[in-house]
């Protein structure tokens, strides 16, 4: 028996041994490098001096370090709240027992679908100031459009707007949760007189606040690590870097300026911010989140 016990014991290792040097080559690895890193000199193209909180204290000083964390943080405290916003309404309207629900759902989710280049091509088109879309529907309306990438006060709202386009995952997941509403407790609250506005309030939105939660976080993530579509649409975070975010400076200094254990700093401080925001989250969610009882 214990000749069998080790020979599986053998097989379920080799089974299970590309994904544990996988998990460590690929992940395990460049989290402690870039720690190491992170207190050192490394150009990448000459060996990593140590020295010591040098890059940390670099940062507290680097005007730009500061302004695309506010960059950044400006994005996220209005593309999170509104693309849940919309998400959710969304996927109510769906749930209402609308006809084709199937074609109306895939609608919504191809865009979440498109290629990030793609889109910011897209986009860049749409938001011309002078032969964009947009600003031709806006003129048609008889409303004055801004140049929206190229004024400092209209870039980051520009880019706000852009996110919405993609709220259809958030939507299918919210959707999903939706359907699984106990449908006895919309009777009963019927039954109590409640009006549509009470049953979303009382019995929908505590129902899917675990969904909520999700959606919530994941959004913090997402939005705090923007990086893609301005990179492509607002070159060096122009005009007067309104758009320039902070993933794009951790790019740019471990790609452009080769300060690889500046950018080490960096991704770690980002890291500790979004374990921070998640961590708050979940405080909160022991207040406001419902788990229903199994039964």
């Amino acid at each position: 028996m214990r000749g069998l016990r080790r020979r599986e014991l053998w097989a379920g290792l080799a089974f299970v041994s590309p994904w544990v040097v996988g998990l460590g080559v690929f992940l395990i690895y460049p989290i402690v490098a870039s720690l190491y890193y992170s207190f050192c000199d490394y150009s990448v193209l000459d060996r990593a001096r140590p020295i010591g909180l040098a890059n940390y204290t670099d940062l507290a000083k680097d005007s730009l370090f500061w302004k695309s964390l506010f960059n950044t943080l400006f994005y996220a405290a209005l593309a999170v709240p509104l693309g849940l916003g919309l998400a959710l309404a969304l996927a109510l309207l769906l749930n209402s027992g609308v006809r084709g629900l199937t074609v109306y759902r895939t609608i919504f989710f191809l865009p979440a679908l498109m290629p990030m280049v793609a889109l910011a091509v897209l986009w860049l088109w749409i938001f011309n100031g002078e032969y964009g879309v947009l600003n031709v529907a806006l003129a048609r309306l008889g409303i004055q459009a801004p140049p929206w990438l190229t004024d400092p006060a209209w870039s980051k709202p520009a880019l706000v707007l852009l996110s919405m386009w993609g709220v259809g995952q958030a939507m299918v997941i919210f959707l999903a949760g939706l359907q699984d509403v106990p449908e006895h407790l919309y009777e009963a609250a019927d039954l109590d007189g409640a009006s549509w506005w009470d049953k979303i309030r009382h019995v929908t939105l505590p129902m899917i606040s675990p969904v909520i939660l999700f959606n919530g976080i994941m959004g913090i993530i997402g939005s705090l690590q923007f990086f893609a579509i301005p990179y492509i649409m607002t070159p060096n975070g122009q005009p007067a870097r309104s758009a320039y975010f902070y993933a794009m400076y951790l790019y740019d200094n471990a790609f452009l300026y080769l300060r690889m254990g500046y950018a080490s700093a960096m991704a770690w401080i980002l890291f500790i911010l979004i374990f921070c925001l998640t961590l708050v989250s979940l405080r909160l969610a022991a207040r406001y989140v419902h788990y229903e009882a199994a039964p």
